[in-house]
């Protein structure tokens, strides 16, 4: 079970946490408890996405949930013996040369 830790600080000091918070890309809890837990006192702020980057993740992440969509449909149809095996076997593939492009592209994305 956790507990509420808190802390007061001045507003100059404050301001100087706050900017450090931003910059961390963190929350304020988990700010504070990456320097305490790990004993540091700096902390490397992430790279912040630029504006093509989110909105490519937004894109990538609509397609991945309809891509899983049609995989559950797909097989779910196949158990039911709804769907013929060379369809199956046809959609199966199909998505497994998706997965590879996919991983393909995000190695590159960086």
């Amino acid at each position: 079970m956790s507990k509420p830790v808190s802390f007061r600080l001045p507003p100059p000091d404050l301001a100087v946490f706050l900017d450090k918070v931003r910059a961390s890309g963190l929350s304020p809890s988990d700010f504070f408890r990456d320097c305490v837990l790990t004993n540091r006192t700096q902390v490397v702020a992430k790279q912040a996405m630029g504006r093509d980057q989110l909105r490519a993740l937004f894109h990538l992440s609509k397609a991945g949930n309809n891509i899983n969509q049609l995989a559950r449909r797909a097989n779910a149809d196949h158990l039911a013996g709804v769907l013929r095996q060379d369809t199956y076997d046809s959609i199966a593939h199909s998505l497994q040369g998706i997965e590879m492009y996919l991983r393909l592209v995000a190695t590159r994305a960086d």
